[in-house]
């Protein structure tokens, strides 16, 4: 799927979705709430939002630090609307991850450097998640009553997280693995012609045993000589966690809706939890439809559709924007779409240079 394809898929289904949402379940009530809402607390939903973007962009800073390499708070930034570009135009928002990489790379930080800082800051955020779901069903178990549909993401969720652990544990526990696994892969894209040479296959070979030696390396960086800087990115991770999940009530509060605070919480964590693992590009629809399904346990049903589109438009929509305007300015459109093509950051950086030295 290419980049261009992958953001058209994100902005149908989202559109697609938010027009079935509002058509049907948007009321004369609806239209009054909207048109009274208390426009300062909309302002306030946006600072809520700039401050998660500076807890993301700070927890980019302190992991980089963590393995002894340096990130500027607005470089941070810029790898914050990345991510969200990235995500929106891939399955499972699994994209983000090869933009930042190759950003970090033109900046000077090598590639498994770069890689450890992202899987990191990614694996904080869904261990977090992993801890905060079980608390928050446990507290709050009518989040999923009646709702088959929801507790069926939840269960399949579970079962990718619990891959997704395993895989982590077993690349740091027994590298060669994942090596020989890397080297079987190589010899079957040589085996059907899908790489040329054999040179290029010893290339890659190459490659692969020196990054997953810097991969390595820099996650025993952060979790020993990084301790501290380690700690700081958890904490940043669950202040910028907070901030996403304080938006939704600020804007019910907005439209005179009541609330309980440590619910709205726990429901959107929940939520968060399993759109990591949604099948569509950036959870494009799910997340939409889902939303306006699951925040009816917060709000009555003609509201809840139109909350889901509003808070997903501050959470979310604004920040993919932000990343498309980065992509351009920052990488090109080029660039990016060799690299969702899955193009590795080292090579289209080396590729970027000898054009400009042509």
């Amino acid at each position: 799927m290419s980049l261009r394809k992958g953001l058209i898929i994100f902005i149908l289904l989202a559109f697609g979705m938010n027009a079935l949402i509002i058509l049907r379940s948007v009321d004369n009530h609806t239209i009054r709430s909207l048109l009274a809402a208390k426009k300062i607390k909309l302002l306030i939903a946006l600072c809520v939002v700039f401050i998660a973007w500076l807890c993301d962009a700070g927890r980019f800073c302190a992991l980089a630090k963590a393995a002894h390499e340096h990130v500027s708070l607005a470089l941070g930034i810029a790898l914050t609307w990345l991510n969200y570009f990235g995500s929106a135009v891939t399955p499972m928002q699994s994209g983000g991850g090869p933009f930042q990489v190759y950003a970090l790379y033109k900046k000077g930080i090598p590639v498994g450097k770069g890689i450890a800082i992202t899987l990191i800051r990614t694996m904080l955020t869904i261990l977090i998640l992993t801890l905060a779901v079980p608390i928050a069903l446990l507290l709050d178990p009518e989040i999923l009553v009646g709702s088959p549909f929801l507790k069926g993401l939840v269960s399949y969720a579970l079962v990718v997280i619990v891959i997704m652990w395993s895989f982590v544990a077993l690349t740091l526990l027994k590298p060669e693995s994942i090596r020989a696994l890397g080297r079987v892969i190589i010899m079957w894209l040589r085996r059907f012609n899908i790489m040329k040479s054999n040179r290029m296959v010893i290339k890659i070979f190459q490659w692969l045993d020196k990054e997953i030696d810097n991969y390595i390396l820099n996650f025993r960086i952060a979790f020993h000589s990084g301790k501290i800087w380690l700690a700081v990115g958890a904490v940043l991770s669950v202040l910028h966690l907070i901030s996403l999940f304080t938006v939704l009530p600020v804007l019910m509060s907005a439209v005179g809706l009541p609330f309980r605070y440590a619910q709205t919480i726990a429901v959107q964590a929940v939520f968060m939890f399993i759109l990591y693992f949604v099948p569509t590009p950036g959870a494009s629809g799910v997340a939409e439809g889902g939303g306006a399904l699951l925040y009816s346990v917060l709000m009555p049903e003609n509201m809840a559709g139109v909350m889901a589109i509003t808070c997903r438009f501050f959470t979310d929509y604004i920040s993919i924007f932000m990343g498309v305007v980065v992509v351009i300015r920052m990488l090109g459109w080029g660039v990016s779409e060799n690299l969702h093509k899955g193009a590795s950051p080292e090579s289209e950086a080396l590729r970027t240079e000898k054009k400009q030295d042509a």
